[in-house]
């Protein structure tokens, strides 16, 4: 029998295995080599766990390769012939990011405390920034100074980025003590810039790159008592700044074709960018291709807090942009034999243009209130004037209160128009709160004059509204804001107010005119005695109000959420007669939710140019996936968001 050399260091001659000995072989051959790819696969997925998602549903939407021609047969008809018939959105979904930072200002509620990797992770960090350096305009302080001091704070910032945003979009962030310190109080703080990652929380060399930054003043629950941590029935070790984080580089979208093809992806583009031409200061064409498989897009600069809306345009746009008048009576015929496809026919339309409104006019009188609010929402964001009577009609009578709000939202983003702004002054005395606060809102955005608004200094904004209801609202996201509706609203006499630990006391008998208010920052610092008018507007401007030498009026420079705070305090006592409502905190629900452990890939984040199939957006709508997120989101309107309606649930504790 013929001899075979073994495959050896010293190559000694075996006698040739036997059958047996061969297929053992061949199967311990196999079974290392699934081995080697499961632990590949397994090694992947494990760098990909680098970056999250912030919503886990849209993995519901992905596409698989080798399930596209099923994705392309199985299309809604209404959807036939767009550019979402033929290509997989990419990108868009939410994402969290985290990171270390430093907050600053305290009064002696820090703590020098913290893990020794996040105390040499931070001092690194300040030392970029110039601390300790001793160069001309740099902090005098050195790192381990700052972070011994009992006035500042390590603590953990975390954030939402809104889907698709372009760089230097801002959103809101959280901000919460760090684990291992022993910060009482965040009241008053300002957090120092720091860079904010997707994925977990790290300090070494396994840190994603960054993907924003967050910095700003923070603002604490407002209805608890300040600087009176022994007596707080809420954690005050956590809060949230207003627009605190900023986009450092642009959140990519793509469409991925399902059959991949040079000249239809030129096409495609061509296509896109007819709809969407070059903007001032766009420097990319707004499709671009990569490949045949791959087109990159670019968010015009139009639509930056608008990128919902400007990727529904995008999957609506018409692969064939001639005859737009009988595509638009298709789409319309199709929506009247199905009104569920309501949504995707408006966004159709809209991707058409003015080309197709004479063919839904009539529509904006329909008696069926679903393609009736189709055509309407169409005939609004192309700024048709003959949409307005039909649009106040649904905002002031419709049975559902989403009509009459989507309504109201409409009308405030359409040109000039005398009827719009009267029509909107009428629901400011609408029985319901939502109503009143949707037309506060649509007649800020046009400017109406009725809306008086006030900057106080860089804290916040105070708005005065003319209504037979009164009431208190105030904002906790996006930009700070105190509204108050009715212009009679003051505090009720003879009242005594004792706070905030005696720090804040305000009193008034029977038939005085002004409030007498003392208040001490801290216990060392002197008093301040003052004398205040008892309307809401004087109040508020007061609490907010820092005396200057070019304006020496008196006030007390309290941050926004001790103004809240102060105002609340009166309205629990019942010195303030009228209803008080809070915008609810949205972020806390998304990081929340991801904490849960929903979450997947974003492996185009690991490397600049690196492709991701896990996230693509197949034919059916984005809006209909902003819907299936469900109540624990309430659309995660932070920032620019998904562009989507509100869900408010505005509660504030009596």
């Amino acid at each position: 029998m013929a001899r075979m050399p073994r495959q050896s260091p010293t190559n000694v001659r075996a006698p040739m295995p036997s059958p047996m000995t061969t297929i053992r072989a061949l199967r311990w051959i196999t079974a290392r080599a699934v081995a080697t790819v499961a632990a590949s696969v397994v090694i992947i997925g494990c760098a990909d766990m680098m970056v999250e998602r912030a919503d886990p549903a849209l993995q519901k939407a992905a596409v698989n390769r080798d399930a596209v021609a099923v994705a392309a047969t199985d299309i809604d008809p209404i959807m036939r012939g767009t550019v979402a018939s033929e290509t997989s959105l990419v990108g868009f979904d939410p994402v969290v990011v985290r990171g270390y930072g430093i907050v600053v200002g305290l009064r002696d509620t820090g703590s020098r405390q913290m893990p020794s990797d996040v105390r040499a992770f931070l001092s690194q960090e300040l030392a970029k920034r110039g601390f300790g350096s001793g160069a001309p305009g740099s902090p005098k302080m050195t790192p381990q100074q700052l972070l011994n001091s009992s006035d500042s704070a390590v603590v953990i910032v975390e954030g939402v980025i809104p889907p698709g945003a372009p760089k230097g979009s801002r959103f809101d962030i959280r901000v919460t003590t760090a684990p291992g310190t022993s910060t009482t109080s965040l009241e008053g703080g300002r957090l120092l810039v720091a860079d904010l990652r997707p994925g977990l929380l790290y300090t070494g060399s396994r840190q994603p790159f960054p993907l924003a930054e967050g910095a700003g003043s923070i603002v604490i629950n407002p209805f608890v008592e300040p600087n009176a941590t022994q007596r707080d029935a809420i954690n005050r070790s956590s809060g949230r700044i207003l627009d605190g984080g900023t986009l450092s580089k642009d959140m990519k979208l793509k469409l991925r074709l399902q059959t991949p093809s040079h000249s239809r992806s030129e096409s495609i583009q061509n296509t896109i960018n007819t709809l969407f031409p070059l903007e001032s200061k766009q420097k990319d064409q707004t499709a671009h291709g990569r490949s045949g498989e791959t087109i990159d897009l670019t968010v015009p600069p139009s639509y930056r807090r608008r990128t919902g809306e400007f990727a529904e345009l995008v999957r609506h746009t018409p692969l064939n942009v001639e005859n737009a008048e009988q595509t638009a009576m298709a789409i319309r015929r199709s929506l009247l034999s199905n009104p569920g496809a309501a949504g995707a026919a408006s966004w159709r339309w809209q991707a058409l243009g003015k080309r197709a409104l004479p063919m839904i006019q009539d529509l904006y009188e329909y008696p069926e209130e679903q393609p009736r609010f189709a055509a309407l929402n169409t005939g609004a964001k192309l700024n048709d004037m003959l949409a307005v009577p039909p649009l106040l009609q649904m905002a002031r009578s419709s049975d559902s209160i989403t009509y009459r709000t989507e309504s109201i939202k409409l009308l405030g983003r359409m040109g000039v128009n005398a009827e719009i702004e009267i029509g909107l002054r009428e629901l400011l005395n609408d029985p319901d709160v939502e109503i009143r606060l949707a037309a506060f809102e649509a007649l800020d955005k046009r400017r109406d004059p009725h809306i008086i608004g006030i900057e106080m200094g860089k804290k916040f904004v105070l708005n005065i509204v003319p209504s037979k209801y009164k009431m208190i609202y105030v904002s906790q996201s996006g930009q700070p804001r105190i509204v108050i509706f009715g212009e009679d609203v003051e505090v009720k006499r003879p009242m005594t107010l004792y706070t905030w630990s005696g720090r804040l006391i305000i009193k008034a008998d029977e038939g005085d005119k002004l409030l007498e208010v003392f208040y001490r920052e801290r216990p060392e610092t002197p008093a301040v005695v003052d004398r205040v008018k008892p309307d809401m507007s004087s109040m508020v401007s007061y609490f907010a109000r820092r005396p200057t030498p070019d304006r020496p009026e008196s006030g007390l420079n309290f941050t926004y959420s001790e103004t809240i705070g102060a105002l609340h305090a009166l309205w629990r006592l019942k010195y303030i007669d009228c209803d008080f409502r809070a915008e609810q905190d949205r972020i806390l629900a998304e990081v929340l939710r991801d904490d849960k452990g929903e979450k997947d890939l974003r492996p185009e984040f690991t490397a600049e140019d690196g492709d991701s199939d896990s996230d693509e957006v197949g034919p059916r709508s984005i809006s209909e996936i902003g819907a299936s997120r469900g109540s624990d989101l309430e659309t995660a309107s932070v920032g620019s968001g998904l562009d989507a309606a509100k869900a408010r649930k505005d509660t504030v504790p009596r």
